[in-house]
């Protein structure tokens, strides 16, 4: 109770100092002309102050000032600024339609952010990037994918070749919260990883936040990743897609009523089935095949100048599936995501903004074989229904505060299996481990100008978690044999958990272009991903906190020094981080995938990490692009592991560098190159072979304590548009040639040992051999806009 009263007492404060000020307040949506698309992120500051503030998720901005006369600018990624003169003498609506800079007659350079943000916001780890940007990079196999983009970023490391999945600051793939329009997204990879579920022709916006997580993100320890989709023209019909190697895309947005409502459809398929396909029913092998597609959709309405309707939804599956000639053994295997989600925005006044959400998600991965007269089903997967409150309260000028909460419903299958053979049907006892849980979030914060050189962003979160019934809790002896239980009915609570997150971030700067920030978080994470190898696969499972599974908890530390030079063509940032985290899981030594209830198999521990991160971007000019370098440690600690003593994560890598270039050589030509190297990932390697009653037995030496070979890569594209033809400039293409690991570097994705010989005579031979994944990969899409 007591916190609760000086949460009011602080509201109440503020309140006041609003009310007594007697400022006025103009406020509104900043949206692009061309679509009506709000824009996310966009500055509003007035000119010759320091006085300003960013749209929010939705667009709005509110902006409390004196009564007067002021310059207002308006300024976005890639678009022309604006600036409006306003004679101040109430309050104020005033909405802001920003035209793209490619729609100029004349070319003028794109810049990535508006002036100054890096120094003079309270973000630190803060990476926004938008889908233009993202599909001038040099992608494997033609396809455009947004969260290998990320991972050229510093502190972001690839989960493996080629692969999706990446990991923060030395935290798990399953320490990411990623979000799609709000709603998580519990497996992002499609073709098991190599491809992420995000098709960029439906995406508006992407924020990944590495460093001080604001009080409004929890449930996860090291990043969030906020994906937006677009919302749909809401002024004209328009159509974009490709024709890749290995996949077609194609979106459809456009009015349902002119400047009041519209809706967006993109759809993308694989067609390597449909294309090998006559080759494979030629063979043993028919009916083998596999394909990946997704659906994004979402409509809009604009109900009045104060509410705001939205409704989007997501669906992918990935199939894969083998049969024999004689059809006498079949394999299907089934995966895939599932989002919904509604949104409400509503304007109380000029001040208070408010968003409701309600939201579905559903992870389900399905394992099917056919032998004879013989079927087995194994299926696993996590489904949500979620209720979430926001707000936004402009107090003051210096004061930009927001609260709200959110519920969650937790459905967890870690594992279901069933079959049959002619008309018997089994079931295994104590089968479906399903279990059920509540999650909750209530926040508070305030991004607080104390003065134009100090600015502090505080925030504090409670979570708290509670597995419910029903559930059967089995009590066990020292050999983990069951001689007891006790059984939860539906609803009663089996255990809980919760605690306070304070969120700190301190930015102080000495003037435009210099600031130092510092920055402590605290979060929670009460649902783990269990996985057994290296890459984030749909084999993996989500379980919850238990009696046995503690929620995952971390404090992170981090500083930086921020930099702008030359008029603002170069930013630059030096970061360090700590980050201690605990009631970390790993599967126990010995472990082999069974049918049990996972967390049997789990030892608990904890984790430590931290680094240097430099980064240095280029804004203006015919050359941008960046260069990052990450120095980093990760280590691990389980009582039950490696002797108790730490070892290094299968993630700690102890130098990342990226370096990342795009060239406009002319109006039809831009050129794109991405260097990376990394040291090589960590592994378990045998260190001796010997014999034990005529089998060949490996000793294994400490927990990751071989490193492979350095992985390095260089990646190459060009974009070739054509000019529009005279009769038809409402149709605009390009081409886009890649070139992925152009030298063919052969990175290492595992390694294992082959035998040679015979130990009979002696001549047995054991040799280590590398498999990697990419040679050269050459590619070319070809992408449509009308």
């Amino acid at each position: 109770m007591q916190i609760v009263r000086y949460v009011v007492t602080f509201l109440m404060i503020l309140i006041c100092v609003s009310v007594q000020a007697q400022h006025y307040t103009v406020s509104g949506y900043v949206r692009d002309s061309t679509n009506g698309e709000t824009l996310t992120g966009a500055s509003v500051h007035i000119q010759g102050t320091t006085t300003g503030i960013h749209t929010n998720n939705y667009g709005f901005y509110s902006l409390s000032l004196s009564p007067g006369t002021y310059t207002i600018v308006f300024s976005f990624i890639g678009y022309e600024s604006k600036s409006v003169e306003l004679h101040l003498t109430g309050n104020t609506i005033r909405y802001m339609d920003m035209l793209p800079r490619s729609y100029q007659a004349k070319e003028v350079v794109v810049t990535a952010q508006q002036q100054h943000a890096n120094v003079k916001s309270t973000d630190m780890g803060r990476v926004e990037m938008a889908a233009q940007e993202v599909k001038k990079l040099p992608a494997l196999m033609g396809e455009t994918d947004i969260l290998k983009a990320l991972q050229l970023m510093p502190g972001v490391q690839a989960a493996g070749e080629g692969n999706a999945g990446f990991y923060v600051r030395g935290g798990g793939p399953d320490q990411n919260l990623i979000l799609l329009d709000e709603a998580p997204v519990y497996n992002t990879g499609h073709l098991f990883g190599f491809f992420s579920v995000f098709n960029a022709d439906a995406i508006k916006n992407t924020t990944l936040i590495k460093g001080g997580m604001p009080a409004n993100y929890g449930g996860r320890l090291s990043s969030v990743v906020d994906v937006g989709m677009k919302e749909g023209n809401n002024k004209t019909f328009q159509g974009e897609g490709g024709i890749g190697l290995i996949a077609s895309r194609l979106s459809l947005q456009g009015p349902i009523k002119k400047d009041k409502a519209s809706y967006i459809i993109s759809g993308r398929r694989t067609y390597v089935d449909l294309l090998a396909k006559p080759v494979i029913n030629n063979s043993e092998y028919k009916g083998t095949g596999y394909y990946f597609y997704d659906l994004n959709m979402k409509v809009n309405y604009i109900l009045s100048d104060k509410d705001r309707l939205y409704l989007s939804g997501y669906l992918g599956r990935d199939v894969f599936s083998f049969s024999s000639n004689n059809r006498k053994f079949m394999v299907k295997i089934p995966w895939g995501n599932t989002t919904a989600t509604l949104r409400w925005n509503h304007v109380f006044n000029s001040k208070l903004f408010a968003n409701l959400s309600l939201i579905y998600n559903d992870y389900k991965f399905q394992f099917g074989v056919l032998q004879n007269n013989f079927n087995l089903r194994l299926s696993s997967g996590i489904s949500d229904g979620n209720a979430k409150l926001d707000f936004d309260y402009y107090a003051s000028p210096r004061h930009h505060i927001k609260f709200g909460g959110n519920y969650i419903y937790h459905v967890f299958t870690p594992s279901t299996v069933s079959g049959g053979q002619d008309s018997t049907k089994f079931a295994p006892p104590e089968n479906a481990y399903k279990k059920y849980a509540h999650e909750v979030g209530v926040y508070l914060m305030d991004d607080w100008e104390i003065s134009p050189h100090l600015q502090l962003n505080a925030g504090v979160r409670f979570s708290g978690f509670m597995q419910i019934g029903p559930y059967t809790r089995y009590i066990r002896d020292d050999a983990g044999q069951k001689i007891d239980s006790v059984r939860y009915a539906r609803w009663r609570p089996v255990t809980s958990y919760g605690g306070l997150e304070p969120r700190f971030i301190l930015r102080y700067s000495w003037n435009n272009d210099n600031a130092v920030k510092a920055s402590l978080t605290r979060n929670y994470q009460f649902i783990h991903l269990v996985s057994n190898a290296a890459t984030t696969l749909p084999t993996d499972v989500w379980v919850p906190s238990t009696y046995k599974v503690r929620p995952q908890e971390s404090w992170q530390y981090s500083a930086g020094y921020f930099r702008n030079f030359k008029n603002n063509t170069y930013e630059a940032s030096a970061e360090v981080y700590y980050k201690e985290m605990y009631h970390q899981i790993e599967y126990r030594e010995g472990y082999t995938p069974s049918l049990t209830d996972p967390e049997q198999d789990f030892v608990f521990g904890k984790g430590q990490a931290y680094g240097l991160e430099l980064f240095i971007r280029k804004k203006k000019g015919v050359l941008t692009g960046w260069l990052g370098y990450t120095l980093a440690w990760t280590w691990r600690q389980f009582p039950q592991l490696n002797d108790g003593k730490r070892f290094p994560a299968k993630y700690d890598r102890r130098h990342d560098l990226v370096a990342v270039g795009t060239y406009e050589l002319s109006k039809r030509w831009t050129l794109s190159g991405v260097f990376i190297f990394g040291t090589g990932n960590t592994t378990t390697m045998p260190e001796q072979f010997y014999f034990m009653e005529g089998a060949l037995v490996q000793g294994y030496g400490k927990i990751n304590s071989y490193r492979m070979a350095p992985y390095n890569r260089l990646d190459l594209s060009a974009i070739y548009t054509p000019k529009p033809k005279r009769e038809n400039k409402r149709f605009r293409s390009s081409w886009a040639f890649s070139i992925y690991n152009v030298y063919s570097r052969k990175n290492p994705y595992f390694i294992y040992f082959d035998q040679e010989g015979s130990a009979v005579d002696g001549s047995l031979k054991v040799t280590a051999k590398q498999v990697s994944l990419f040679p050269i990969i050459p590619s070319v899409t070809y992408n449509f806009k009308f």
